[in-house]
C-alpha cells in the first residue's frame, strides 16, 4: 500500500471530523415539546430541551431552572432568530449546585432528560402547568457574541461609505 495515499485519507478524515460540532447535548431525541408535555401523557420519555432561562433555584439536593422553551437547533443550542415559538416553560431539575450567579436570567441552556410530570406554579395570576424534567444533562451554553457592525456597503461594485453616499462629506466636488 502507498504511504502517501494512508497520509492523504488520514488527513482527510481529520479536516472532515473536525468539521461535526459535537456537544454534550448532540443526539437524535423524540420531537416531544414541553407545550405537549403539559398533559402528562409524554411521562417517562427521554427528552432534549431547551430555552432561556427565566430562574435557578439551588435547594438541598438538587437545582432546579425554570425556562422558557425555545425550538433547538441540529446541535442542540436553543434557536433564538426569527419570530418567537411558543413552545412553552418547563423546570429542569439536576442533582447537586449550580450557582445561579453563573446560570443567570436571559442565558441558554439545553437539558437531557426524563419527564416526570406536570406542575401547576402561578405566573402572574395564571395557574401555569409546568413539565417537569428530571436532568441527567446540563449544558449552559457560551455567550455568543455579534458580528461587530459595519458602515461600508458595496452596491454593484461601487464603493457606498457612511451616510455621504460615495464622496464623503464634501460631495462629488471634492474639497
Amino acid at each position: 500500500m502507498n504511504i502517501s495515499k494512508v497520509l492523504t485519507g488520514m488527513v482527510v478524515a481529520l479536516a472532515l471530523g473536525g468539521c461535526a460540532t459535537v456537544t454534550p447535548v448532540s443526539g437524535q431525541f423524540p420531537s416531544v415539546t414541553p407545550r405537549q408535555a403539559q398533559t402528562g401523557a409524554e411521562n417517562g420519555k427521554l427528552v432534549r430541551w431547551g430555552g432561556t432561562l427565566i430562574k435557578a433555584q439551588p435547594k438541598a439536593q438538587e437545582t432546579c431552572f425554570t425556562v422558557m422553551a425555545l425550538p433547538l437547533r441540529q446541535d442542540g443550542r436553543p434557536y433564538k432568530g426569527g419570530e418567537k415559538s411558543d413552545e412553552g416553560r418547563f423546570i429542569a431539575c439536576a442533582p447537586g449546585f449550580y450557582d445561579p450567579v453563573l446560570y443567570a436570567a436571559g442565558r441558554e441552556l439545553t437539558f437531557i432528560g426524563t419527564v416526570t410530570g406536570v406542575q401547576a406554579e402561578k405566573v402572574g395570576g395564571y395557574d401555569y402547568p409546568y413539565p417537569q424534567l428530571q436532568a441527567s444533562t446540563v449544558y449552559l451554553w457560551p455567550v455568543e457574541v455579534p458580528e461587530p457592525a459595519t458602515s461600508t456597503v458595496f452596491i454593484n461594485g461601487g464603493w457606498y461609505g457612511g451616510p455621504w453616499g460615495p464622496w464623503g462629506p464634501w460631495g462629488p466636488w471634492g474639497w
